[in-house]
C-alpha cells in the first residue's frame, strides 16, 4: 500500500505537465524494469529519459526528508481517533 502510494508522484507529475499520465507511469516502469534505474520524467520534451544522462540529480536528504514528512503527517492524521472534540 505504500509503494501504491508513493506512484502518485510521478503520476501527478507528468498530470500537472500536461502529459499522458498513465502512459508516462506504464513507461517509466518498463524502463525501470529493463535496469534503466536512471529513468524519469523528462517535463521539458514530454518523455522518459535517463536522468543520469542529462546531470540531473537529486541528493537522497532530499527525498528521505520529503517521504518521512509526508509519512508523519499521514500518521498524524490517522491519529485524530484519539482526539477529543469539546462542543
Amino acid at each position: 500500500a505504500f509503494a501504491d502510494a508513493l506512484e502518485v508522484i510521478p503520476y501527478t507529475l507528468a498530470e500537472n505537465a500536461g502529459m499522458k499520465p498513465i502512459d508516462i507511469v506504464t513507461e517509466l516502469r518498463k524502463r525501470h524494469a529493463d535496469g534503466v534505474t536512471g529513468a524519469g520524467i523528462n517535463v521539458k520534451k514530454s518523455t522518459v529519459t535517463d536522468m543520469y544522462e542529462l546531470n540531473v540529480l537529486q541528493p537522497l536528504l532530499v527525498s528521505t526528508s520529503a517521504i518521512n514528512l509526508a509519512t508523519e503527517t499521514v500518521c498524524m492524521i490517522l491519529k485524530v481517533d484519539d482526539l477529543i472534540v469539546v462542543s
